[in-house]
């Protein structure tokens, strides 16, 4: 009697392991494929809960302007960020592909005259004769340098298609993304309870505050790439156009993009410098030379400070979660490393301190 009451007991159990198994496995599978499914949206969503965290309350400011009209309100500040996006793009496209056409048809013509190099350009001390050398060469005969490096512009070529393709697909995502957070600020306050509800059922009491965390962290990521890029691309196009430099407008708006996307400025200051110090006078480019190094230098100061203001939390820990995110994941990774070492570092305090 007491083998099969052990035996029933033991059927039992399997049967209901077998059961939970399955359960728990068709759990995962559905899982699994609605990521599956999602996934090419990631990524926009992504970036539109971003933009709507960041930018919630210039929509509350704005939409108390109207009266309360949160749909107009979201319709106005989508308007201006799709122009604030799309505008640059269609104009340094139109500007770039007027001048590819123009240097090519020059190019077949044996219209395309490059200045001799100034003599004092190979004094500069490490690459001042080897650039003079190669300036003469193209100044004298174009074709032999350019057959020269012939294969390194070849991949410089594969590098920019590729380049260019996925800036195409980035600045898509982009827009699928602001179209994304215009929808979101509409129903601002149901998303923030959500978030609450989300935040309670995964550490309970604390989830209120780890929500505000979240947010107060996204919007401090924001301030220091955004507010940062948008002071050194001012700083830089005033050099620019101070300096007489073609193309500054150009210049400038590359210069706010390689900001924005963490970058390093000086590979775009460092030709203006040399295209400055060949046509200038000594004191004038060692001047402009120490501004853009400083507008380069600018964001290790002011970065971490804009980082870091508003939140209870040390300010190291929102810059290394940025910068490693932006390491591990790329751009978006700028603000999810941020939140994730943010949470990761509250959690760990409030686990020392529970007793």
């Amino acid at each position: 009697m007491t083998n099969d009451t052990a035996s029933i007991s033991t059927d039992d159990f399997t049967r209901k392991a077998v059961e939970s198994a399955i359960k728990i496995g068709l759990i995962f599978l559905l899982l699994f494929w609605c990521f599956q499914i999602a996934r090419p949206f990631i990524n926009p969503l992504a970036w539109g809960i971003i933009i709507a965290v960041a930018l919630y309350p210039a929509h509350q400011s704005l939409s108390a302007m109207l009266g309360n009209r949160e749909k107009l309100a979201s319709g106005l500040i989508t308007a201006v960020l799709l122009l604030i996006i799309l505008g640059p793009c269609v104009f340094l496209a139109q500007i770039l592909t007027e001048n590819v056409e123009e240097l090519t048809q020059k190019f077949q013509q044996g219209g395309l005259v490059i200045p001799t190099p100034p003599e004092k350009v190979s004094t500069w001390p490490l690459i001042g004769q080897p650039l003079f050398d190669f300036w003469q060469l193209a100044a004298t005969n174009l074709a032999a340098s350019v057959k020269q490096f012939a294969p390194q512009l070849k991949l410089i070529s594969q590098w920019l298609f590729a380049s260019g393709a996925s800036t195409v697909l980035a600045i898509l995502q982009l827009i699928v993304s602001v179209i994304i957070s215009g929808t979101l600020w509409v129903y601002g306050k149901g998303g923030h309870h959500l978030a609450l509800a989300i935040g309670k059922r995964i550490v309970g009491t604390q989830g209120e505050e780890l929500s505000v965390l979240c947010t107060s962290t996204i919007r401090g990521v924001a301030r220091g790439v955004l507010g940062v890029a948008l002071i050194q691309t001012v700083l830089a196009g005033i050099a620019f156009f101070v300096a007489g430099i073609p193309a500054a407008g150009i210049l400038t708006i590359l210069c706010l993009f390689i900001a924005i996307v963490q970058l390093p400025t000086m590979i775009l200051f460092l030709p203006c410098i040399i295209y400055v110090f060949s046509g200038h006078d000594t004191l004038f480019a060692t001047g402009f030379m120490v501004w853009l190094l400083g507008v380069g230098f600018l964001d290790n100061i002011l970065k971490p400070i804009l980082m870091g203001r508003g939140l209870d939390l040390p300010m190291i820990i929102v810059f290394i979660g940025a910068i490693g995110g932006m390491l591990f994941s790329g751009i978006i990774g700028l603000f999810v490393g941020a939140v994730v070492l943010a949470l990761g570092y509250k959690l760990f305090i409030s686990w020392l301190k529970d007793k």
